[in-house]
């Protein structure tokens, strides 16, 4: 006989409980944060377009209090989209939403002078014919944007003595916060704003938190693109001049989306949308951005959309091709180049030949001229390669071999010759474009040279029982003497792989 079960209905409650083990469970494992691009925003209501993020985060979530407590920033002016603290499940979740057009991780990125503009034409006192800079009435009111590690508020570069009221179109604010008060905005910096969230405690230890700079980039590249005429300017005698940037009338707003990591500078994509969003709300006419950034380009279209012209550097990682950051077809991305203005150091050794390198090195007021110092090879000038060999008040050769960029091994070069109580430091590398950072250098000569120049001091070094060296403080030469321009060896080249029909890059700066 056979027996046939008949059929039962599953208890509702049993079923209701199944659905919220899921749930639950879909909502259990790490947390990251990731972005969600929705497109064009459905409100001009800023409200509303974030309370619509708190609803589609709460159909995920579960409730509303999770939403609130999940989301770190809505973009609501120039676009729409949130950034939110999910789990992979819940993010796929969303990512399978028809309004829902991206869902992609946070992602961390890397950052990217007194006569750059007299070289570029653009002189104060000689104007070209063009007179480009009367013209444009040397910017007078534009407002540039700069995301980037925030300013130094009180520097000379940003006074605005002269300046008008700020313009009536400006609609942005001046955020309050550590060692940032209502007086470091001015006519000159007319906006100021930080983006903190996902900074540990321990790194907001270590950061203003605030628009102020703490590590300088941001302070620099506001000063190169709208810095006021400050004359008489120069690093201990060395590169005298005015200082100024390209369009010394111009305001700035401040956006401040980097801040010191425990190794390098924190970039988060998602501060970095925030920064854009924000921007285009508040009215600027010019965003710089000096940022190796290829993801989420979604941020620059609608700042464009909207007439900001949007600037982001190439990025640092050549001279390899195809390296190039900053590949959307509708931004402008500048490489950098060298301009005609060197800084020679002469080093005299033993046998009486003289060779040149490039550095910042300068006496110290009151300081007697150095002689010769005996002469040492320390090979990378790693910890490893130094131990055993006496470098207390000597100077150093050390040569890098490998081809590439110098930001990993020099600082610990410096370092390491330093505490062992070197008195200078020779470099040998395989550009000698970039210089020696003075910081790092402070109580120490420091030169670089090219790297055949490091090999024939090395020939020297191994061919004398008692080497010797002398370094002379560096001088500054500029004009014809100095090829330029020329693209900076490590400058990003193109094409670009993503786009190779779009020509990258646009300009040299």
């Amino acid at each position: 006989m056979d027996f046939h079960s008949s059929p039962r209905r599953f208890p509702a409650y049993l079923l209701l409980c199944l659905c919220l083990m899921i749930n639950i469970s879909r909502g259990y494992g790490s947390q990251k944060l990731y972005i969600v691009y929705l497109g064009e925003k459905k409100h001009d209501d800023p409200s509303l377009v974030t309370s619509s993020h708190h609803d589609m985060l709460t159909t995920i979530l579960g409730s509303k209090e999770d939403a609130l407590a999940s989301i770190t920033y809505s973009y609501k002016h120039g676009f729409s989209g949130f950034a939110a603290m999910l789990t992979d499940d819940q993010a796929q979740d969303l990512a399978e939403l028809p309004e829902v057009i991206s869902v992609t991780p946070n992602q961390h990125h890397d950052l990217m002078t007194t006569r750059s503009w007299d070289f570029l034409g653009m002189n104060l006192d000689h104007q070209p014919p063009s007179k480009l800079l009367q013209r444009s009435k040397y910017g007078e009111d534009v407002i540039i944007g700069i995301v980037d590690t925030g300013i130094w508020p009180e520097s000379r570069s940003f006074s605005d003595e002269g300046y008008g009221p700020v313009p009536s179109r400006w609609k942005g604010v001046c955020q309050l916060g550590q060692a940032w008060n209502s007086t470091n905005c001015s006519r000159k910096i007319i906006g100021a704003r930080y983006y903190p969230a996902g900074l540990d405690k321990a790194d907001q230890a270590n950061n203003y938190m605030s628009a102020r700079d703490i590590n300088g980039h941001g302070t620099h590249t506001a000063s190169t693109a709208a810095g006021a005429i400050v004359e008489g300017v120069s690093l201990h005698g060395l590169a005298a001049g005015v200082a100024r940037g390209g369009a010394p009338r111009a305001r700035l707003a401040v956006y401040k989306v980097a801040f010191e990591g425990p190794k390098k500078v924190q970039l988060a994509s998602a501060a970095l949308l925030a920064a854009l969003d924000d921007a285009i709300h508040d009215g600027v006419d010019i965003l710089s951005l000096s940022v190796q950034y290829n993801d989420n380009s979604f941020g620059s279209l609608h700042a464009v959309q909207k007439g900001i012209t949007v600037v982001y550097g190439a990025g640092n990682s050549g001279p390899r091709p195809q390296v190039i950051s900053n590949t959307a077809p509708w931004v402008i991305t500048v490489a950098t180049s060298k301009i005609d203005r060197s800084f020679p150091t002469a080093i005299t050794l033993g046998n009486n030949q003289t060779i040149v390198g490039q550095s910042l090195y300068y006496m110290i007021k009151n300081e007697s001229k150095s002689g010769f110092q005996p002469l040492v090879q320390g090979g990378s000038c790693s910890i490893e390669a130094l131990n055993g060999t006496e470098i207390n008040g000597k100077i150093v050769l050390c040569i890098k071999e490998t081809f590439g960029p110098t930001a990993d091994i020099l600082p610990d070069a410096i370092t390491n010759v330093k505490s062992g109580g070197a008195f200078g430091l020779i470099f040998a590398i395989y550009t000698i474009d970039k210089l020696l950072s003075t910081e790092d250098c402070v109580g120490i000569a420091c030169v670089i040279v090219d790297i055949d120049i490091g090999f024939q001091v090395a020939t020297y070094i191994g061919s004398q029982g008692s080497p010797i060296a002398k370094i002379e403080p560096a001088s500054t030469i500029t004009g014809n003497r100095v090829p330029a321009p020329r693209v900076a060896f490590f400058s990003s080249r193109g094409p670009s792989a993503k786009y190779p029909t779009v020509l990258k890059v646009h300009k040299l700066k």
